[in-house]
């Protein structure tokens, strides 16, 4: 049985930066320079360090590189704007003088995000899609950045004590295409908007797998989507496994995903992804040629 060719076509401009979806499925890598990130804290918090591996991702073939300066694991503390600032500005810097791919700072906090946009980065990834600071609209419009809206139930430090919804596909759907459609009404263009449904964010595992199943039809044709299952631990949960262990995981999930109609998928190991993505993006295209 031949799975469907859901995955629609986008222009997606981040200012001056254009990427093209839905013919390759596209990688954002990510980049956290924090002590205490849930898989990589405190390898990349040395902008020297930061910049080696960013170049290393652009080798192994990604098309965005996200930096985050705030740990969002279950459990996390905020931090402050300037104990973020100090984190993320020195190596968004040094990544807009070296780095060949568009810049993305994943952050919820408006001085951050307007802050990272003057140092070079053409993309806000906000993981509280624009709930968690009123000035991150005015930030993102008045500097023609590319935005990520992304869908939490609850914050980082209490969303895994209880997730539940009635219909998660429905009420997570219809908050992404409601925030999207403020987003546009305030003077933001469709094509600078992207849309993730926070896998881990708030969900249980059944959650996770309902809205991965289904994220081709989220964005409703009008919004490419990205899915960010790297590592995560309803694949521990699926496998039994330390996160240490689950690359495997990572990538049936990355391959599963983007059959059912993801754009994008963030990831910490670039070059398996993108691997097993040239090949499922193979099939798929053969899929899509012959109607299949």
């Amino acid at each position: 049985m031949r799975l469907p060719a859901i995955r629609s076509f986008h222009r997606f401009v981040m200012r001056e930066r254009i990427l093209e979806l839905g013919r390759r499925t596209r990688i954002m890598g990510i980049l956290n320079v924090t002590p205490d990130s849930f898989y990589d804290g405190g390898r990349c918090a040395d902008p020297s360090m930061a910049l080696d591996q960013a170049l290393c991702m652009v080798q192994q073939g990604v098309d965005l590189i996200d930096v985050g300066g705030e740990s969002t694991r279950p459990g996390s503390m905020q931090v402050d704007d300037q104990e973020e600032m100090q984190r993320v500005l020195p190596i968004i810097e040094r990544l807009c003088e070296s780095c060949p791919v568009p810049i993305s700072i994943d952050t919820s906090k408006a001085q951050v995000a307007e802050e990272a946009l003057k140092a070079g980065a053409v993309l806000v990834n906000d993981v509280t899609g624009l709930t968690g600071d009123e000035h991150m609209l005015d930030v993102v419009l008045s500097r023609d950045a590319g935005l990520c809206i992304m869908h939490i139930q609850g914050r980082p430090r209490t969303m895994q004590e209880n997730p539940c919804y009635g219909d998660v596909f429905q009420e997570v759907q219809q908050f992404l295409l409601s925030q999207a459609k403020t987003a546009v009404e305030r003077g933001l263009p469709e094509d600078h908007i992207l849309l993730d449904p926070g896998i881990g964010f708030g969900k249980t595992l059944e959650h996770n797998l309902t809205l991965m199943a289904r994220c081709g039809e989220l964005g409703e044709g009008r919004f490419p989507v990205l899915i960010g299952p790297s590592r995560k631990s309803f694949i521990g949960v699926l496998l039994d496994l330390p996160v240490e262990q689950r690359l495997e995981g990572t990538l049936g999930a990355v391959v599963a995903s983007a059959a059912r109609g993801a754009h994008l998928v963030r990831v910490h190991d670039v070059q398996a992804a993108r691997q097993a993505l040239d090949v499922a993006d193979s099939i798929l295209g053969c899929a899509m040629e012959t109607g299949g």
